[in-house]
């Protein structure tokens, strides 16, 4: 049911991305993935974090860019304290969705915030309105594809979190310096048609562990790769019907519900897998509205960009790692807890 329920979100959310001719209109595609395939059963809590996350972390880029973007070491410190509380809050079930969708949207938000060409206002409004549109879509899911609710089954499963003091200020230390690291890149460099390569950078930080973001740099590479190849595929067997959006969101759903069964697994690989295919294919297909504009040189684009930006990841996550551990004078203080055997 789960994998059903999740291939339902996705597929609604894509339809009417398409309908309504969103260019941008991978968050309503890509928030429904997110919360379907975490959340095991409904609940309402859960989606105002979101939504409080979502509308709190625009506001925030509003401002910061509205008022600090002419001084930038002013607003490079407020960028990193922004970012630190949200890399704080991953490391609890209780706040794990506000820290990381406030993490992955305000760094988005940030970059193209950075372009004066570009319409930073609008392009908020539009991820406030996939985020609305994310709880009725997602409630539809549950309401026609439920599981049988166990009282012992968690709302919410996160992988990789740690209670230990000293692990959490490790963590929450490294996943805020390549949070930082990535944010100057994107400031310095001209990226403005960067967002897959970014997104991926962001997505290797789920983990918050060297073992686990790196494990996930191998499993982004495979699933990106799948992704890719899918949506290439559509772009080849639909040809000059390309422009009919019946047969543009068929395809779409037939490409996805592998992915969506694989994203349903309880093997970490395969879900980590499933969500990184689901999101190569997300992202090109929903960029190319039908009519539009060509999808298949975006995508061989999207391949080689992101496979660059998970190796450069991987190697930003290693440097930060090993840093942490040279200077442990910064975590004087906080001692780790002894486990009893």
């Amino acid at each position: 049911m789960k994998a059903l329920r999740i291939w339902f979100g996705c597929v609604v959310g894509f339809a009417m991305c398409t309908v309504f001719g969103w260019s941008n209109g991978m968050f309503g595609t890509l928030f429904p993935l997110f919360i379907l395939s975490n959340l095991n059963r409904w609940n309402a809590q859960m989606f105002i974090q979101l939504l409080i996350s979502i509308f709190w972390v625009g506001i925030q880029v509003s401002l910061i860019v509205g008022f600090l973007q002419p001084y930038p070491l002013l607003m490079t410190v407020a960028v990193g304290i922004m970012l630190l509380f949200k890399c704080h809050a991953m490391h609890y079930k209780a706040s794990y969705l506000f820290g990381y969708t406030g993490l992955l949207v305000g760094s988005i938000l940030l970059n193209f915030g950075s372009y004066p060409t570009f319409d930073l206002e609008n392009f908020i409004i539009g991820v406030w309105v996939a985020a609305i549109m994310m709880v009725p879509i997602c409630a539809m899911a549950f309401y026609l594809f439920p599981d049988p609710i166990e009282a012992h089954t968690p709302i919410l499963k996160v992988e990789g979190q740690s209670k230990d003091p000293r692990d959490m200020l490790e963590q929450t230390a490294l996943g805020w310096m390549v949070a930082m690291i990535v944010f100057l890149i994107f400031e310095i460099a001209n990226l403005n048609d960067s967002l897959s390569a970014q997104a991926s950078m962001l997505i290797m930080l789920s983990p918050m562990t060297l073992v686990g973001s790196l494990m996930m740099a191998r499993i982004r590479i495979v699933g990106t790769l799948a992704g890719c190849m899918a949506a290439m595929a559509i772009q080849l067997v639909l040809y000059d019907l390309y422009d009919n959006p019946i047969l543009y969101i068929l395809s779409f759903a037939i490409a996805s519900g592998y992915f969506c069964k694989w994203l349903a697994s309880e093997n970490p690989a395969i879900k980590g897998i499933g969500f990184s295919a689901m999101a190569a294919l997300t992202i090109p297909i929903t960029g190319a509205i039908p009519g539009q504009k060509d999808a298949f040189f975006s995508i061989l684009y999207r391949v080689s960009s992101i496979v660059v930006a998970v190796i450069v990841t991987s190697i930003l996550i290693w440097i930060c790692y090993r840093l942490i551990k040279l200077f442990p004078i910064f975590f004087r203080g906080v001692e780790r807890e002894e486990k009893v055997h």
